[in-house]
């Protein structure tokens, strides 16, 4: 158990949370290890099961929402037909390919009678339905996630608390990725379904007379919406990744659709930091500027006027907390929702984010030129 901590000197805590399926579980531990040490967010942003998670938290007061994740989680790794198999041929201290085996069974179960609580198989095939109709367009009806969203989340209190909730989501017609955010949208539950539509497994969502598809399409990690489209504040968000950008090559064809989804959908986070951390250095400098040469900067002209808009002394930190892969999971670990591999990973981000916590420089506001730090502990303490 993680102890409290005094609140961060940084006027918004932020959580950002990627897409990533059955690796959400990850987020769900992330969030324990927060709660426990004290440490409430006043901004959460998910893409997907990010997405969920963050409409978990956001719609729940904070003495129930690590109970509302584990309700949830409970309930989407419930399939009876791979714990049943698991248990019969499963022996109690499984090497890494008996458990591979049977997460492979885990994962067929999945796609072939769908997930408790998030989605069900259509009664038939998308090709069988007329042209048009939404059953033509996806294999699954996520009408599952409606009932548990209604159930788990409070809308209200999303829509008129004091923790700021964003959901990314693209455009199907305009191909424009969009977020659904609570200082400017009335969130219901098809925000929340739209932003975890990922096709051409589950349906479009209509909002508005628009329809759109799961936001990991044009990007997976809501990071850059935090850090450039929120109100210029002191910052510390708590970056959580399910796929890796770094990984070994692959060795076989089923490596290559690993590595291929982990690439695609840990979304350039690096390189929106990199980009990041160059905007800061030109904000810290102007604002020098305008501090050592104010006279200058005293005229009336646009470009005066823009330079002072523009700078400002503001710090940002980020902490990564990124999901790494166990040696037994494959191309089908984002929807493998076994029992054992949902409490794996959130085992997992449990213990990444008590190890994060731990070091001192993680909660302390950035002293740097730049007025801005990231920070990734996974490296140094094992």
């Amino acid at each position: 158990m993680t102890r409290a901590v005094r609140r961060p000197p940084f006027e918004c805590i932020a959580l950002t949370l990627q897409g990533g399926g059955a690796l959400g579980a990850y987020q769900a531990g992330v969030y324990q290890g927060l709660a426990d040490a004290d440490l409430h967010p006043d901004w959460v942003a998910g893409i997907s099961i990010g997405a969920i998670n963050a409409a978990i938290i956001a719609g729940n007061p904070p003495e129930t929402r690590v109970g509302r994740l584990r309700e949830f989680w409970n309930s989407a790794t419930s399939e009876p037909y791979s714990k049943l198999f698991s248990t019969i041929c499963l022996p109690s201290h499984p090497d890494r390919e008996q458990r591979k085996f049977v997460n492979q069974i885990s994962a067929a179960a999945a796609l072939t009678t769908g997930v408790s609580g998030l989605f069900k198989p259509r009664l038939l095939p998308p090709l069988l339905s007329p042209s048009g109709s939404l059953d033509a367009t996806s294999y699954y009806e996520s009408k599952p996630l409606l009932r548990t969203l209604e159930r788990l989340v409070d809308f209200d209190r999303i829509n008129n608390g004091t923790m700021r909730f964003s959901a990314g989501a693209v455009n199907v017609e305009t191909g424009n990725f969009v977020y659904f955010d609570s200082t400017k949208h009335k969130i219901v539950p098809e925000h929340i379904m739209a932003s975890a539509a990922l096709p051409p497994g589950f349906p479009m969502i209509e909002i508005d007379g628009e329809h759109y598809w799961d936001g990991g399409l044009v990007s997976n990690t809501p990071l850059q919406w935090v850090l450039q489209h929120g109100v210029r504040q002191d910052t510390l968000t708590f970056e959580v990744d399910l796929w890796n950008a770094r990984g070994k090559s692959p060795r076989n064809i089923m490596e290559v659709a690993t590595r291929q989804k982990e690439i695609t959908y840990s979304s350039r986070t690096r390189e929106n930091i990199d980009q990041f951390r160059e905007m800061q250095r030109v904000r810290h400098a102007v604002a020098r500027l305008i501090e050592e040469a104010p006279e200058r900067l005293d005229g009336t002209s646009d470009a005066c006027g823009f330079l002072k808009s523009f700078a400002d002394r503001k710090v940002y930190s980020v902490v990564h907390l990124i999901y790494h892969t166990s040696a037994y999971e494959g191309n089908s670990k984002d929807y493998e929702f076994s029992r054992a591999s949902m409490s794996d990973h959130w085992r997992a981000g449990y213990h990444d984010t008590v190890r994060a916590l731990q070091h001192p420089e993680a909660l302390a506001r950035p002293t740097n030129v730049d007025g801005f730090a990231t920070y990734d502990f996974a490296d140094h303490d094992t």
